[in-house]
C-alpha cells in the first residue's frame, strides 16, 4: 500500500486583480514550490498569471 503524501491546499491568486480564483493542492515535502500558472480570470475575461497564496 502506498504511503500518504503530505499535500496542502493553496489558493491561486490573480496577479492583476488580486482575486482568489482557484484552489489546488501542492506537495509540501521538500518545500513549497514558487508556482506560477496562466489561468483564466473571470473578472478580466482573459488568461492571466496566477501565483500561490496561502490562506
Amino acid at each position: 500500500m502506498a504511503k500518504a503524501q503530505k499535500r496542502e491546499y493553496v489558493w491561486l491568486q490573480c496577479m492583476e486583480t488580486g482575486d482568489l480564483n482557484y484552489r489546488t493542492t501542492v506537495n509540501v515535502q521538500g518545500g513549497v514550490p514558487k508556482l506560477q500558472l496562466k489561468k483564466y480570470s473571470p473578472r478580466l475575461r482573459k488568461r492571466t498569471m496566477h501565483k500561490i497564496k496561502r490562506k
